[in-house]
């Protein structure tokens, strides 16, 4: 069983308010422990399992048709990155290596899903969702609930919305985890960002402030 510590100095990620330098230099970080661990470096291992935790965990959550199995999901995608960590040379950055094992836990949770009935607690599953979003993001209130928001988008838009916006890649990591052009995570992006805008504004329209119950 995976059980990442509590955050310490070793954390790196992301952070809406770290520069484009800062992220280079965190992934090169994680990238130089993903390549020591693979020779089965207890502290390595740990390191790179605590440094990126945070991110698959919110990566599967906001993807996920289920927001509650994101600790599930985050343990499959560490279970299946450790156990083809052997095979992980550098050529991309250890954060896109393990989104996109993430991503790919995520499309067979859908399969999985698909062959069998499931129920959901509508109310757990709101409390979920307001956990689990970020706060302090221009334009989102904290009484929304952005995972409710992002549900509602097309699939594509809300992976291009989450790795850019929520979790920092840049565009071109995006892309390459998305495997699409560059140009195209924009557009995906800027129309995610304006269907979620006008969701908002539905919302308030529906919902004024100060309305009388």
């Amino acid at each position: 069983m995976i059980s990442p510590a509590p955050p310490a100095a070793c954390d790196r990620t992301p952070h809406p308010t770290r520069t484009p330098e800062e992220r280079e230099s965190a992934d090169e970080l994680i990238t130089a422990w993903a390549l020591t661990a693979r020779g089965g470096d207890p502290e390595a291992v740990e390191k790179f399992v605590r440094s990126l935790h945070r991110d698959v965990q919110h990566f599967v959550g906001y993807l996920s048709a289920d927001p509650q199995a994101a600790d599930d999901l985050a343990q499959d995608t560490f279970l299946r990155a450790l156990g083809s960590l052997h095979r992980f040379e550098g050529r991309s950055s250890a954060r896109v290596w393990l989104l996109s094992i993430a991503r790919q836990a995520v499309v067979d949770s859908y399969r999985y899903a698909s062959a069998r009935p499931c129920l959901a607690d509508t109310d757990d599953w709101q409390a979920a969702a307001e956990r689990a979003q970020e706060r302090g993001l221009p334009g989102f209130d904290d009484g929304v609930a952005l995972t409710e928001l992002l549900d509602a988008l097309p699939a594509e838009r809300r992976e291009a919305f989450v790795l850019t916006q929520l979790l920092g890649l840049p565009y071109a990591e995006a892309a390459e985890l998305s495997g699409c052009p560059v140009g195209t995570v924009r557009s995906r992006v800027a129309r995610a960002r304006a269907a979620l805008m006008q969701s908002l504004h539905d919302a308030e329209r529906a919902d004024p402030v100060g309305a009388p119950n």
